[in-house]
């Protein structure tokens, strides 16, 4: 299991170890600096996955690069045997033979090889991808549900304060009329 990983099933455990609010079961009180401080250290560990997977993607030029090697070693060998036959016309024949035999064995030996190496390295990249683009959607999710958490914390905040505005602009009108109005003394 990758770090990333690890840190995801964290995030998961601290939701699920979250509070609900008052009166609700789906919505949770989460410790802000706590949930950051996780999503900090999971987007310092996305880079770190991703040169993983491009160090293993790299080692494809590594693969191919041998690959070339032993076929041209193979190459060399066969002509190194097709010059050691030619010495009369039925051995120069059969070497001739020999030689071409080796040589398209060796071509298709080659051949495989790097077909095999190319298909390696291209599940490797597909496989690094999708592992990123599946970390990245989860996180998207972590993020996305913190956003519509504080957002609904923000609209409740706003919503009690504009209930305590009205009772006090209310209980101000009332002491407002309570108040007797002074009237000038009329003047005989």
């Amino acid at each position: 299991m990758s770090r990333i990983e690890q840190l995801i099933g964290e995030i998961e455990e601290y939701i699920d170890s979250c509070k609900f609010q008052p009166l609700s079961n789906s919505k949770i009180i989460v410790n802000k600096e706590e949930m950051e401080e996780l999503l900090v250290e999971l987007r310092l560990r996305v880079p770190e996955e991703i040169k993983k997977y491009q160090k293993i993607i790299s080692q494809q030029d590594a693969i191919l690069s041998d690959a070339k090697v032993q076929a041209e070693s193979m190459l060399s060998d066969a002509k190194a045997q097709t010059e050691e036959m030619v010495s009369d016309s039925e051995i120069m024949q059969q070497a001739y033979a020999k030689a071409n035999a080796l040589v398209q064995d060796a071509q298709n030996q080659a051949d495989s090889i790097v077909n095999n190496a190319v298909a390696d390295a291209d599940q490797i990249r597909s496989n690094a991808i999708r592992y990123t683009d599946e970390m990245l959607a989860s996180l998207e999710t972590i993020i996305s549900r913190s956003l519509e958490n504080a957002s609904l914390h923000l609209n409740e905040l706003k919503s009690s304060l504009g209930d305590s505005k009205s009772i006090v602009q209310s209980n101000r009108e009332a002491l407002a009329k309570a108040i007797p109005q002074n009237k000038p003394a009329e003047q005989n």
